[in-house]
C-alpha cells in the first residue's frame, strides 16, 4: 500500500445524506453554509464536538470572520443550534446541533411547486417575502452592530445568546439596539450587561424603544429639583438706623 492510499484510508469518510444535497436550497441553506456544515460534520464524525473555526477557515481558504458570519447565519435561520452534551468522562461541553436542519428537511412539502404557484396567483408571496426580508435585515443589523461596538467577531455561543433574545425572549431588534447604546455609553462591552438591561426593561413591561425613552424622560422629570422661585433682582429693604447712645 503506497503512502497516499494509506493517508486516504486513515482520513476516513464523512457521510452526508443525499436528500440534504438535493434539497439544501429549499430550506434556505446557501452553498457557503453547506460547505461549513460539511467541514463541521467531518470533525464531529471524528468525535470532535466543538470543531475549531480557525481550522475550518484554513481548509476553506476563508477568514475566521467569514466562518463566524456563516455560523451566525445558520443559527439565525434555525438551521443549527448550540447545545451542551456530556462526553464519556462525564464532562460537559458545547457542540453544534443540526436537528433543526433535519426537521426543516422533513417538513418540505411534496408538491412545493404547486404551493408556490398558488401563492403567487393570490399575491401573497411578494408580501411574505418582503416581510421576511425586512425581519432578516433587522436581525442582521443587531448582530452586526454588536460586533462593530465590541470590535471583534461574535463567538457562536454569543450568537446563540442573541438569537435566544430574539426567538425565545421576543425582544425587538430596536430594543436590543437601544440596550447596546446604553452599554456603550457606560463603556461595558459584554452580553451579560446587555442581558441585565433587557431583563430590567422586561420586568418594567417596556417592550419598545419608545416606551423606554418615555420611561427615561419621566424618571428625569422626577429627579430634577424644582425651581425655588427666588429672584436675585428683588430690592433690598432699607433698615432704620437706631442710635444707641446720645
Amino acid at each position: 500500500m503506497d503512502a497516499f492510499t494509506q493517508r486516504y484510508l486513515q482520513d476516513g469518510q464523512t457521510s452526508v445524506a443525499n436528500y440534504l444535497l438535493d434539497h439544501f436550497r429549499e430550506v434556505g441553506m446557501t452553498t457557503d453554509q453547506l460547505l461549513v456544515y460539511l467541514q463541521l460534520r467531518r470533525e464531529m464524525d471524528r468525535g470532535v464536538q466543538w470543531p475549531d473555526a480557525d481550522q475550518v477557515a484554513s481548509r476553506l481558504g476563508w477568514t475566521v470572520q467569514r466562518v463566524y458570519q456563516v455560523l451566525h447565519e445558520l443559527i439565525t435561520q434555525k438551521l443549527m443550534a448550540i447545545t451542551t452534551v456530556t462526553d464519556g468522562q462525564g464532562q460537559k461541553q458545547d457542540t453544534y446541533d443540526f436537528r433543526l436542519l433535519a426537521e426543516k428537511l422533513s417538513q418540505l412539502p411534496v408538491h412545493e411547486a404547486d404551493t408556490v404557484a398558488t401563492e403567487t396567483a393570490t399575491g401573497t408571496t411578494t408580501a411574505k417575502s418582503t416581510a421576511v426580508t425586512e425581519a432578516k435585515a433587522a436581525r442582521a443589523a443587531v448582530f452586526n452592530h454588536i460586533e462593530q461596538e465590541f470590535g471583534r467577531p461574535l463567538s457562536p455561543i454569543e450568537m446563540e445568546t442573541i438569537n435566544d433574545w430574539l426567538e425565545q425572549d421576543h425582544y425587538r431588534p430596536e430594543l436590543i439596539q437601544l440596550a447596546l447604546k446604553e452599554s456603550v455609553l457606560n463603556q461595558v462591552y459584554n452580553l451579560k450587561y446587555l442581558d441585565r438591561i433587557l431583563l430590567n426593561w422586561h420586568k418594567k413591561h417596556l417592550t419598545t424603544a419608545a416606551q423606554v425613552q418615555q420611561a427615561k424622560a419621566q424618571q428625569s422629570e422626577r429627579t430634577t429639583p424644582p425651581a425655588t422661585g427666588r429672584s436675585t433682582d428683588r430690592p433690598t429693604p432699607k433698615l432704620p438706623i437706631i442710635k444707641l447712645t446720645d
